[in-house]
């Protein structure tokens, strides 16, 4: 008796194109398209496209909201503390002149880190599916646009 093979059961639907998690988190830390790594993600500093001009791939529905810049709060002040802390050991100088050369420093790293993290939480949420970036098929063609559907 031969035995058959049978297709495994899914639930909950077809099944979905993989959304690799730690690539498209590198691609929206580039701060290019999670889909394609090709497109820019931002049209302005922290303002990203409406839906990436190479792949047409819609991403206005992202609602990064908080979180990037509770990332960089967390980020920032850890390595800001420690070194401070290690400097106030090394080198004891008055507050005034720490607060000269810390907040400087934080105001900096800050600017620098949240571009990048909003981009990394956007490709979070596209590869996770969320707030509306998995409602559409990844491989299906919208005719109105002539390319991807998004």
């Amino acid at each position: 008796m031969q035995l058959e093979r049978q297709q495994p059961i899914t639930f909950g639907g077809d099944q979905q194109v993989e959304r690799p998690i730690g690539r498209s988190i590198k691609r929206g830390l580039l701060g290019r398209c999670p889909k394609c790594g090709d497109g820019r993600l931002f049209r302005a500093f922290l303002k990203p496209v409406d839906e990436c001009a190479v792949c047409g791939e819609d991403l206005d529905h992202q609602r990064a909201d908080d979180l990037p810049a509770y990332i960089v709060i967390v980020i920032v002040g850890h390595v800001l503390m420690t070194g401070y802390l290690l400097t106030d050991m090394l080198f004891p100088a008055s507050p005034w002149i720490h607060l000269a050369i810390w907040a400087p420093l934080a105001v900096l790293a800050a600017l620098v880190t949240i571009q990048p993290i909003k981009g990394g939480v956007i490709g979070l949420q596209w590869a996770c599916r969320m707030h509306g970036f998995g409602g559409h098929d990844d491989d299906t063609v919208d005719p109105g646009r002539g390319g991807p559907s998004a």
